[in-house]
């Protein structure tokens, strides 16, 4: 015997995925909007990109670009040209890496984490300005809900 509700809650997973679906497309949306304003308030010839990059380096302190690269899944050579830009803009340096002098790490200077501070405390992003909105609760859920979501 077959379980006549087994198609119809198959069909509500499925419209209930589809309507997350689209609730991610227009947020990746807006998040793209914000990455790109962000940069342009650090420096007007800054990429979304490096300032992802900039934040990564920010939050977890000077790392090898292969593990930036790893950590934005991205080639090597995109952080190359990326670190190269940035540290023209003074926004990264390379350190020699003290166990081996031949490595080198990319770190994020102070003029860096300056701009970054100065943007958070702007509240311009609209993110943030968006998620501000919520009880320390719903953040809380929402930050478990992602989590689910980014675990393999």
């Amino acid at each position: 015997m077959t379980n006549p509700a087994a198609p119809e809650t198959a069909s509500d997973t499925a419209a209930a995925i589809a309507e997350v679906e689209q609730e991610m497309s227009i947020l990746a949306g807006h998040i793209r909007a914000s990455m790109r304003d962000a940069a342009l308030c650090i420096d007007p010839s800054l990429q979304p990109f490096g300032l992802k990059l900039l934040r990564l380096l920010c939050r977890s302190g000077p790392m090898h670009a292969s593990a930036v690269a790893n950590a934005l899944y991205v080639d090597k050579s995109v952080i190359s040209r990326q670190a190269k830009l940035l540290c023209g803009l003074g926004l990264v340096e390379t350190q020699v890496d003290s166990e081996d002098g031949r490595a080198r790490f990319l770190a994020a200077t102070p003029t860096a984490v300056r701009k970054l501070a100065e943007l958070r405390t702007g509240d311009t992003a609209i993110i943030h300005r968006r998620l501000s909105r919520f009880s320390p609760e719903d953040l809380h859920r929402l930050t478990a809900l992602l989590a689910q979501l980014n675990t393999p």
